[in-house]
C-alpha cells in the first residue's frame, strides 16, 4: 500500500470541507463560542475518561489491531502520533478527538462487524480528520449544541448568544468534513472496494448475514437515491431530515449512500490520480518515526492542575449562586 510522505491535508480535502469550515466561521457568533469553548472545554478530561474506562491499544494488548493502525499513520504522515483506544460498546462507531493530544476511538461493536481491510479503512478516515484538523471544531459543533438544546439554564446567557444559524452551519461544516475523512481511507487503501464495504457495514451490516450483503447492490442504491434529487420535494425533505429544528437533533454524517457517490467521483478523478502518482501538495515534513512503544500520556503541569481547580471551583461558586437565586 502506498505512503505519502510528508502529505499536507490540503493536497486531498474536499472543496466542500473548505467552503463550509470558511462559511462556518463568517457566521455571527462563532468567534464568541470558540473564545468560550477553549476557556471551558478541554481534552485532558476525555483523555483521562478513555485511560479510565478504555483499554489502550499498543504492541502487547489488541497487537494486530495497533499493527494496522501504526500503518495507517504512517501512511498518512500524520504527527504527532495519536493513541487508539478500544471502547465498549454495541453501537457501530469509531472517531477521532483531541488537537494536543489527539487519539481515536474504536467501539467493539465495529470491531466485531469489520474485516481487517475495512478497519483500515475506519482507522485511515478517523486519522483523516485528524490530519484535517477537524477535531476541535468536531467538538465546537458539540458543545454548541448542548448550550442551546440541553443546558440553556447553566451556560450563564451564552445560549442565547448561539442562533439556529450558527447551529446549521457547524453541522453543514461536520458533513462536509467527512468528505475530507473519505478521501484519506481511499488514499490508504488504494482501492476502492473495502472503503465501500466499510460504508455498507455502517449503513446496515450483519455478521449473521454477511453473506448475503451486495455491494453492487449498494452501489446502484447510491445511485437511485441521487436520482431522488429531480423532485425539488423530495431535496426539501433531504434538508429537514439532516436538520429536525423542531427536535434540535442534526446528523453530523452524510447518507452513507451518498458518500459513496462523493468518493466515487473522486476515484475516477485526475486529481486523485495525480497523487498516486505522488504529485501532491506537501507539507515539507519527513515520514512518522514509528516508535517500538505507544506515546507516553502528556505530562501533568502543576500550574495547569492548580489553574484548572480554580477555574472549576469558580465555575461551581457561579453555578451555585444560580441555584439560589432560581429556589429564592
Amino acid at each position: 500500500m502506498p505512503t505519502y510522505t510528508g502529505i499536507s491535508s490540503e493536497a486531498f480535502r474536499h472543496p466542500l470541507d473548505a467552503q463550509a469550515e470558511q462559511a462556518l466561521r463568517s457566521v455571527p457568533g462563532f468567534d464568541l463560542v470558540a473564545r468560550r469553548f477553549v476557556e471551558f472545554t478541554y481534552e485532558r478530561p476525555r483523555y483521562v475518561y478513555l485511560m479510565g474506562n478504555s483499554i489502550e491499544v499498543g504492541p502487547r494488548q489488541y497487537a494486530s489491531l495497533y499493527h494496522l493502525f501504526r500503518e495507517c499513520v504512517r501512511d498518512l504522515d500524520v504527527t504527532p502520533e495519536p493513541t487508539l483506544f478500544v471502547s465498549q460498546s454495541p453501537v457501530v462507531n469509531a472517531y477521532a478527538l483531541g488537537k494536543d493530544h489527539p487519539c481515536v476511538v474504536l467501539n467493539t461493536g465495529l470491531l466485531d462487524l469489520m474485516s481487517e481491510a475495512e478497519l483500515r479503512s475506519t482507522l485511515a478516515h478517523e486519522l483523516g480528520h485528524i490530519k484535517c484538523g477537524h477535531t476541535i471544531l468536531i467538538q465546537m459543533a458539540s458543545w454548541a449544541l448542548t448550550l442551546v438544546f440541553n443546558l440553556s439554564e447553566m451556560t450563564f446567557g451564552l445560549s442565547n448568544l448561539v442562533s439556529t444559524g450558527l447551529i446549521l452551519a457547524f453541522y453543514e461544516w461536520l458533513r462536509k468534513a467527512e468528505l475530507s475523512a473519505d478521501r484519506a481511507a481511499l488514499l490508504v487503501l488504494d482501492e476502492m472496494k473495502p472503503v465501500m464495504e466499510s460504508m455498507m457495514r455502517l449503513a446496515g451490516g450483519s455478521s449473521r448475514y454477511a453473506h448475503e450483503l451486495s455491494l453492487n447492490e449498494f452501489v446502484r442504491q447510491s445511485d437511485r437515491y441521487q436520482n431522488l434529487d429531480q423532485d425539488g420535494l423530495n431535496q426539501i425533505y433531504k434538508f429537514f431530515l439532516y436538520n429536525n429544528l423542531t427536535q434540535g437533533t442534526f446528523l453530523s454524517h452524510p447518507f452513507t449512500v451518498e458518500r459513496v457517490k462523493y468518493l466515487q467521483e473522486w476515484a475516477n478523478s485526475e486529481h486523485y490520480r495525480q497523487i498516486r502518482a505522488g504529485n501532491y501538495r506537501r507539507t515539507g515534513e519527513g515520514s512518522v518515526d514509528v516508535p517500538a512503544e505507544p506515546p507516553s500520556p502528556p505530562e501533568t503541569n502543576p500550574e495547569e492542575v492548580e489553574r484548572l481547580q480554580r477555574e472549576i471551583a469558580a465555575l461551581q461558586r457561579e453555578i451555585d449562586e444560580i441555584k439560589r437565586s432560581q429556589s429564592g
